[in-house]
């Protein structure tokens, strides 16, 4: 385009048919330029509604990723918004060969593990817990109040799966928030699109951002080419991509291709959580809480942890002192 100091002015003398050929180079660049925007914002190709279920003992879930309709996006396996208050909850279980991310909305959420890790999480709060070789563990409301958040699962490359267990916790107030022009984000993991960075170290490479919108406000959401994509909303309504695809709450909306997320927020405003990984580009075999890369290993993780070795020791005999203190049959 023309720019200020490119003025064309009354001495000047050009010729209608060196007009016409400056006006359709300009016509055929303005062209390209708005092909080569829309190729650069990502399109919705899948909208699954998470629709209630039940987990667990008595708790009350909407799944995202892990339905029958989208099984995994790797590297994701598994997002859960939960709602759960006593005496339901997620008893003692095990995990090996992934990660869980929990993240708080409201009320609080008591962990305990069989290595003497305890601890409650609280709204605005993050765990996030590398299940390696192998995890035994609660997770049960405290307090009076329901407890609401999202738990995530994220797969481990083969070379990462049989890793010592460890966690990742930050406070609310911790975790770096943006609040600029009717858009706020916490940045859970990842960049978000001002160049601001979460201190959480993944394994694989993740951006997990919660964001909310003031009415028609728009963003734009870099996400690394090559990666997987995806958001979840949870409240309002919001038209993403170029096509405007429209999605009200509890939907979880797969982005396809590369390049950006564009989001426009509807008329009472919106929030969502957007998630971006790396694929791992390997094959995933899932048995309940054990994801690993082939049935062999799957049967290993039951021998594993029916006899209590290979990152099971703590396993035979363990009990939480949650479970130990009530009844849930």
């Amino acid at each position: 385009m023309f720019g200020a100091s490119s003025r064309l002015t009354t001495s000047t003398v050009i010729s209608y048919p060196f007009v016409a050929t400056i006006l359709l180079l300009l016509s055929s660049v303005a062209s390209i330029s708005l092909c080569h925007n829309m190729d650069s914002v990502r399109e919705v190709v899948k909208d699954v509604e998470s629709v209630e279920q039940g987990e667990g003992v008595g708790a009350r879930v909407r799944r995202s990723i892990g339905r029958p309709e989208l099984r995994n996006l790797d590297p994701f396996l598994m997002l859960d918004e939960f709602r759960v208050g006593q005496p339901a909850g997620f008893p003692d279980h095990p995990h090996r060969g992934f990660e869980t991310v929990t993240y708080m909305l409201n009320g609080a959420m008591l962990h305990e593990d069989f290595c003497g890790h305890k601890g409650v999480i609280y709204p605005g709060d993050l765990q996030w817990m590398t299940a390696g070789k192998g995890i035994v563990h609660s997770e049960m409301p405290q307090g009076e109040e329901q407890a609401h958040g999202l738990q995530l699962w994220v797969n481990l490359s083969s070379k990462d799966k049989m890793v010592e267990p460890r966690y990742q916790e930050l406070l609310g107030k911790d975790i770096p928030k943006i609040d600029k022009d009717g858009i706020k984000c916490v940045v859970i993991a990842g960049e978000a699109f001002d160049g601001t960075k979460s201190p959480v170290y993944t394994l694989t490479p993740t951006m997990y951002l919660d964001f909310e919108l003031e009415k028609g406000k728009v963003l734009e959401q870099p996400v690394p080419e090559g990666w997987n994509a995806f958001m979840y909303t949870l409240r309002g309504d919001v038209r993403v991509g170029g096509k405007r695809h429209h999605a009200s709450a509890h939907h979880t909306l797969v982005l396809g291709g590369n390049g950006n997320v564009r989001v426009e927020a509807g008329e009472d405003g919106a929030r969502f959580v957007l998630l971006g990984g790396k694929p791992h580009g390997e094959p995933i075999v899932q048995h309940g809480p054990f994801v690993m890369n082939n049935d062999q290993q799957i049967f290993q993780t039951f021998m594993d942890y029916q006899q209590g070795k290979n990152g099971f020791e703590n396993a035979p005999g363990w009990e939480s002192d949650t479970v130990k203190s009530r009844s849930y049959f």
